[in-house]
């Protein structure tokens, strides 16, 4: 063994080392990439279908090996049809030059100043009664609504904000969805839950709101139009009746965390 690895060492140039860097450059990217879709979901299934399969062919488990060879063939080839709107993304992405950007990472101010903004809006809303439906975007990301709404890509404020949920204007129906401190779209429509045993008092803005949060963990905000309560859904919950105190409270919980690194293992999770 010594002897092979004596000759790889000898053999191995600069060249080699400038192309490991720019293969685990693209893999990164690639997966910054789908790491703002459901995709991977996706990713993780075929991961885990590959392990079993080595595992099956070490065990030399003929029959389940064979059904998972012809399966993940199957998979590769509609591979591209699965994951056709993140390779038109990625695709417009280089043709723009954005593929090689930085994701940003806001700071605790900026977070402070979107918390300001957002909780006076939704008092003011709450208080007029107009109906809003406000997703703030966390790990999994949301790029496939944003898809579906009118993209705005603007900084925060309550101006803005405000103006998009007026009654009877183009975006007021549909969902605003915000990534870290700017409004990536407006009037983005969200699946609804199919859970029956909700409230019928909960229209189609509370359905929507808890129908996204059981997909993601996301963390959404809803004003009703009737009542003008204030409520926020996560992982698949509805809480209900919150003041401007609580609401900002919940919102600083979920949205002052570390954006990257190790500490995205820890996680808090509400109470009901």
């Amino acid at each position: 063994m010594f002897i092979p690895m004596q000759g790889f060492i000898s053999s191995f140039r600069l060249l080699d080392i400038l192309d490991i860097i720019l293969v685990a450059f693209v893999l990164y990217k690639l997966f910054m990439l789908i790491r703002n879709t459901r995709a991977v979901a996706l990713v993780k299934g075929l991961l885990v279908l590959g392990v079993v399969t080595v595992i099956s062919r070490i065990l030399d488990l003929h029959v389940i090996n064979w059904m998972l060879q012809q399966g993940m063939t199957i998979i590769l080839v509609a591979l591209p049809v699965v994951f056709q709107p993140e390779l038109r993304r990625a695709l417009e992405q280089i043709g723009r030059g954005r593929f090689l950007r930085s994701g940003q990472v806001i700071s605790i101010e900026e977070v402070e100043r979107l918390l300001d903004e957002v909780v006076a809006v939704v008092d003011n809303l709450s208080k007029e009664k107009v109906g809003a439906l406000i997703v703030f975007e966390r790990e999994v990301g949301l790029n496939d609504y944003i898809d579906t709404g009118i993209a705005i890509d603007g900084r925060i404020s309550r101006e803005l904000l405000g103006n998009i949920f007026i009654p009877n204007t183009p975006l007021h129906d549909g969902a605003v969805i915000i990534r870290e401190n700017k409004i990536m779209a407006a009037g983005c429509l969200l699946p609804l839950t199919s859970d029956r045993s909700l409230a019928t008092e909960l229209g189609t803005r509370h359905r929507a709101a808890i129908g996204i949060s059981e997909l993601a963990d996301a963390v959404v905000v809803v004003v009703s139009e009737e009542t003008g309560s204030v409520s926020y859904t996560y992982g698949g919950h509805i809480y209900r009746h919150l003041d401007s105190t609580a609401l900002r409270n919940v919102l600083m919980t979920f949205l002052n965390r570390p954006s990257k690194g190790l500490a995205n293992i820890f996680k808090w999770r509400p109470s009901k």
